[in-house]
C-alpha cells in the first residue's frame, strides 16, 4: 500500500467526477479520472529521465492543480517529493536542493522562477509551468504502478529545528496513510465522496499536504484551490461552491472574525470547521460561534507526526484553549525533566509514539537521537492535562517562533541580522501578534558610531530570509542580557 494508491481507488471508483477546482475558474474542474493520468504523466517523465525509487525530486509550487499533479506523480514514480516553501528565498532553496540531493525539480508560478533559478545553480533541471507542462510527454492512458510500500519514504517535510538548520522530517507512506486513517478515525467527523473542502492552506505545508489534499483523495471528495487567502472572496467563495468543510490556521479566522468582514455571507453549507498549525486564541473560537453558529475543532501536530496527533474532534466538545485529545493509535505521555509522567495538571513535554511518527531527520542522525528515544517522539513541546484529559499547550521548552503555522528559530534570524557591517549583536523573539499568532521581534546591538534605521536593515534582510522569518519589528538597544556563559538570555527580553 501506498499513497498513491489512494488516488488510484477513487480515480477507478468515480473517474467523472470533480476532485480539484480552482477558485478564480469553478467552471472548469479536474476529475479524479485527470488527475490520475496526470500523476501517470509526470510518473513515466520522471522515470524517463532516469529517477530510480527513493531519488529525492522537489516541487516549488504555490497552490495549483499542477503541484497535485507533480505530488502524486512523483510518489507514483517511487521517488520521494521534497514539498519547498514558497516563501523562501533562491539562497535557502539551492540549500536545501543540496541537503536533500534533489535530482529534479517541478516548478509553477512566480516561486517556480525562483527555485528554478537555485535549481541551475544547483545543476538540475526545472520542468514546469503550464507552457511546459508538454514537455513531460502526452497524458496516453498508461498506468504507472509504483513498487514502494509502507515502509518507504514518501515526503521529506523541510522544518527548522533545535539548531535552526533546516531538516529534513522523513515520513513514509505507512507514516502519512496512517495519520489519515487515524483522523477518518475520529467519530462524527469523517470527510466523504459528498464534502467540498477549501484547499487554502499551502500545499508545501504537510497540514494542506497530507490533511486537506490527503483526505480528499482518499475519500473521493472535492477540493477548492485558493492561491491566496483573502477574507472576504474567500467568504464568497464557500457561499458560491458551497464549502463543506474547513481546515484552516488561526490567522484565517482570525480575519474571517474581523468586524469588517463577515457580515451577510450565509456559510449554512459549513459542517466542520478545523484549526491547527498554531494556538488559536480562545475569544476567536467562541467570536466565531457567535458570529457564524460554527464550532471550530482546534489540533495539535507537528511536521514530524505527519501531522495531527490531537484533536478537540475526540472530545465530547471543543473546549477554548485546549487543542483535545490524541488522535486513536496515538500514545501522549508528558514528563518530566525526570524522564517520569508528570501529575495530573503539573506541565510537562509532550511525547508521543504511533504509526504516524516520522523515521528521523534526513542524514542527522544526531539530531534524530535527541528526538527519537526507544520509539517516543520528543515534540519540545510543553502541556499540561485536565481531569477530563482535554490537553493544554502552555509553552515551547525550545525558542522556537511559530509564525501563521511556519517554524522561525532565531537564531537563523539572529545571523543574518549580524552578517550586516553595523550591526554588532542581535537576538530574536517571538511576540504575539493578532493575525499571525506571533511575530518575529528583533533586538539589535549596533557597532559603536555606526547609524542605520529599521527599514534599511529590513531591506537588507529580505534578500537573505523568507517574509515570514524577517522581524516585524526591530529595537536598537546599548547592550543584550547575557548569560555567564555569553549565551544571550532571551527570556530576559520577553519580560
Amino acid at each position: 500500500m501506498n499513497v498513491p494508491t489512494l488516488l488510484r481507488r477513487s480515480a477507478e471508483r468515480m473517474p467523472d467526477k470533480a476532485a480539484l477546482l480552482v477558485a478564480l475558474d469553478p467552471g472548469s474542474p479536474c476529475s479524479f479520472g485527470r488527475l490520475d493520468a496526470e500523476a501517470d504523466r509526470v510518473a513515466r517523465w520522471l522515470l524517463a529521465q532516469g529517477v530510480t525509487a527513493g531519488d529525492r525530486v522537489a516541487i516549488a509550487m504555490h497552490n495549483c492543480i499542477y503541484f497535485a499533479f507533480a505530488y502524486f506523480g512523483i510518489l507514483r514514480a517511487g521517488a520521494v517529493a521534497v514539498p519547498l516553501n514558497v516563501m523562501l528565498t533562491e539562497s535557502e532553496v539551492e540549500t536545501l536542493l543540496a541537503d536533500c540531493g534533489s535530482v529534479a525539480l517541478l516548478v509553477a508560478g512566480p516561486f517556480g522562477e525562483v527555485a528554478a533559478t537555485a535549481a541551475r545553480r544547483y545543476g538540475i533541471d526545472a520542468i514546469g509551468d503550464a507552457s511546459a507542462w508538454d514537455e513531460l510527454g502526452p497524458p496516453d492512458g498508461r498506468a504507472v504502478d509504483p513498487t514502494v510500500g509502507e515502509d518507504d519514504l514518501a515526503v521529506l517535510a523541510y522544518t527548522s529545528g533545535t539548531t535552526g538548520q533546516p531538516k529534513g522530517a522523513m515520513l513514509t507512506h505507512g507514516n502519512l496513510l496512517a495519520n489519515l486513517e487515524q483522523q477518518m478515525a475520529i467519530p462524527a467527523a469523517h470527510v466523504t465522496q459528498d464534502d467540498v473542502l477549501l484547499l487554502a492552506l499551502p500545499l508545501f505545508h504537510i497540514y494542506g499536504l497530507n490533511v486537506t489534499l490527503g483526505l480528499l483523495v482518499m475519500n473521493g471528495a472535492t477540493g477548492v484551490i485558493l492561491e491566496r487567502f483573502d477574507p472576504l472572496a474567500t467568504l464568497q467563495l464557500i457561499q458560491n461552491v458551497k464549502v463543506s468543510v474547513l481546515f484552516g490556521a488561526p490567522p484565517m479566522y482570525v480575519a474571517w472574525s474581523s468586524a469588517a468582514v463577515g457580515d451577510g455571507y450565509d456559510l449554512s453549507s459549513i459542517r466542520l470547521a478545523v484549526s491547527g498549525a498554531a494556538p488559536l486564541p480562545p475569544e476567536i473560537l467562541l467570536g466565531f460561534k457567535d458570529r457564524f453558529g460554527i464550532d471550530i475543532y482546534e489540533g495539535y501536530g507537528l511536521t514530524e507526526t505527519a501531522p495531527t496527533i490531537t484533536s478537540n474532534r475526540m472530545a465530547e466538545e471543543p473546549r477554548p484553549g485546549s487543542v483535545g485529545k490524541p488522535l486513536p493509535q496515538v500514545e501522549l505521555e508528558l514528563i518530566g525533566e525526570d524522564g517520569r509522567t508528570v501529575e495530573l495538571g503539573d506541565p510537562g513535554e509532550v511525547v508521543v509514539r504511533g504509526p504516524n511518527v516520522f523515521q528521523g531527520y534526513w542524514n542527522q542522525p544526531d539530531e534524530t537521537n535527541k528526538v527519537l528515544v526507544d520509539g517516543w517522539f520528543h515534540t519540545g513541546d510543553v502541556a499540561v492535562k485536565d481531569e477530563d484529559g482535554y490537553i493544554y499547550l502552555v509553552d515551547r521548552k525550545r525558542d522556537l517562533i511559530i509564525v501563521s503555522g511556519f517554524n522561525v528559530f532565531p537564531s537563523e534570524v539572529e545571523q543574518a541580522l549580524i552578517q550586516h557591517d553595523r550591526v554588532q549583536e542581535a537576538a530574536v523573539i517571538g511576540i504575539p501578534h493578532d493575525y499571525s499568532g506571533e511575530a518575529v521581534k528583533a533586538y539589535v546591538v549596533l557597532e559603536p558610531g555606526a547609524h542605520i534605521d529599521a527599514t534599511d536593515l529590513l531591506a537588507d534582510l529580505r534578500g537573505r530570509l523568507a517574509r515570514f522569518k524577517c522581524p516585524e519589528t526591530i529595537e536598537f538597544v546599548e547592550q543584550l542580557p547575557h548569560l555567564l556563559s555569553g549565551k544571550v538570555l532571551r527570556r530576559a527580553l520577553r519580560t
